[in-house]
């Protein structure tokens, strides 16, 4: 049986574009977003692009950003 709730949390990103943070290293150890997904934020790492993906809402992501000075 499948949980009511998986649709909540599933998301469809074979449309993201990509684009790795201002802030990456020489390394390329870093985290790239995709902010073309409608109120979302998906963010993964760049060494593993097929790898997991973390969600963020467009507010959660806002407050993330504002508060890393």
């Amino acid at each position: 049986m499948t949980d009511p709730r998986a649709t909540l949390y599933a998301c469809d990103l074979t449309g993201a574009i990509w684009r790795k943070a201002s802030a990456s290293g020489a390394e390329h150890d870093c985290v790239e977003i995709a902010d073309n997904i409608p109120a979302l934020v998906p963010v993964r790492d760049s060494k593993r692009p097929t790898g997991p993906v973390i969600t963020f809402t467009a507010y959660a992501w806002r407050t993330f950003i504002a508060h890393l000075d």
